[in-house]
């Protein structure tokens, strides 16, 4: 397929895809005429992606989820080196929670304080 039918059945714009392919994450055949050749591979690549990076995760550290993916399904098995890795994005997720929660009670101390509840 086509990198437009790659976008309208990933919901992913053709300009992000191109940077996907560009860092690394995506590898498409090249038809003779040199057009990008998309399979039923990169559909589920795209997928992970987004599911990756909905956790979260830069696209450095998805291109290294990605080199290391077990099974065929939506939701994969890393391989185990890779479990620090989601330990650590956890972690970052709730450094940012609490920064929120912070910046959450400042805003309330401000409202608060100029008589609005």
């Amino acid at each position: 397929m086509k990198i437009g039918e790659l976008s309208k059945r990933t919901g992913v714009s053709v300009r992000m895809l191109r940077y996907y392919e560009a860092e690394g994450l995506l590898k498409p055949e090249r038809t003779e005429s040199g057009y990008r050749d998309y399979d039923l591979k990169e559909v589920r690549t795209v997928e992970r992606i987004k599911l990756l990076g909905a956790g979260g995760m830069t696209l450095p550290t998805i291109l290294q989820f990605l080199s290391c993916v077990r099974g065929e399904g939506p939701i994969f098995e890393p391989c185990d080196e890779l479990r620090v890795t989601l330990r650590q994005q956890i972690r970052l997720v709730e450094e940012k929670t609490e920064k929120l929660a912070q910046n959450r009670q400042v805003l309330t101390s401000f409202l608060t304080e100029i008589g609005e509840n």
